[in-house]
């Protein structure tokens, strides 16, 4: 047992001891917690779709400039006096459709989910640059910050929609027959179909999931703050990647968990704001992030050839 949840053992390890530390400083004296935790719960919403898409086996870059498209759309709709409901829907379909987008071009074309990713990650980004020229959403009504409830009961309402997608997720990927095809289509594609599993309806299906997930996001997100920002949502694929790849979700595929990725998200979100509160610059958190998911793919690769080797032997 201790083998099988090494990483998320070891993630935990280093987070409790990264707690002890900070506690002894004066870092939750400025930053209260519960902020820490509602600016980190969109990040874990992401995280969520992230690791279901790479347990199929797949990754999506296209995640930030969705979250970018979703947020922008939202906050325009309830400028012009839509319902938060009806807006939440609109940027669910479009979340569904960007989500699906992804998945024709991979199973219909049979092509690398990261370069269709990053060609839809360019083309959203430059699309929503021309279109809003780096303009904000501003003047939203009073109904749509923290959804109308006021800074105290919105922070419960956005961290408990968050731990609510992420409980019923880790159940589902747990005890759902849904959730064993994504681990057996991320673990070998062809011995899944082979099965019975309709592995391009597990894949389709991941990416719209993570269209979804990532409206969510972007809504959660947008709740915060007086005005909606059109470049939010850059840099947000590396934080999550990393948070998921660093919980021990293998970046090949079939392995990992989405309690390894709530301590991920979790780690990097406290380092984030340490970071903050040391004064250090941005690229720092960056720095650490690409670092992050470099040692997990090297890891990853040299486990993958040490079963290989083993096999043999």
């Amino acid at each position: 047992m201790f083998r099988h949840y090494q990483r998320e053992i070891s993630v935990a390890v280093v987070y409790a001891a990264l707690l002890l530390l900070l506690g002894k400083s004066s870092f939750y004296k400025s930053s209260e917690p519960v902020a820490i935790l509602v600016q980190n719960a969109p990040v874990l919403v992401a995280a969520v779709g992230m690791t279901v898409v790479i347990l199929a086996r797949h990754i999506d870059v296209s995640i930030g400039a969705q979250f970018s498209l979703c947020a922008v759309t939202s906050g325009l709709l309830a400028q012009a006096g839509v319902p938060v409901p009806f807006a939440v829907l609109v940027i669910l379909v479009i979340g569904a459709g960007l989500g699906g987008l992804n998945a024709g071009l991979i199973v219909g074309l049979r092509l690398p989910s990261i370069v269709v990713t990053v060609a839809t990650m360019a083309i959203i980004r430059e699309s929503l640059r021309w279109w809003r020229e780096g303009e904000f959403v501003r003047k939203l009504p009073a109904g749509f910050q923290w959804f109308g409830a006021g800074q105290g009961t919105g922070r419960i309402i956005v961290i408990g929609i968050a731990l609510a997608i992420f409980t019923l997720f880790a159940w589902g990927m747990r005890y759902l027959a849904a959730g064993r095809a994504v681990y057996a289509t991320g673990s070998n594609a062809e011995a899944a179909r082979l099965a019975g599993i309709r592995t391009i309806r597990v894949i389709f299906a991941v990416f719209v999931v993570m269209g979804m997930l990532t409206a969510i996001a972007a809504q959660l997100s947008a709740v915060r703050l007086p005005q909606v920002d059109p470049k939010e949502g850059e840099g947000l694929e590396l934080q999550v990647i990393a948070a998921v790849v660093l919980g021990g979700v293998a970046i090949t595929g079939g392995r990992g968990t989405l309690i390894g990725s709530f301590l991920g998200v979790a780690l990097l979100g406290t380092i984030r704001s340490a970071l903050v509160f040391l004064g250090a610059q941005a690229h720092w958190e960056k720095a650490i992030q690409g670092a992050i998911i470099l040692v997990a793919v090297a890891s990853d690769s040299l486990a993958f050839k040490n079963r290989i080797i083993s096999r043999r032997t």
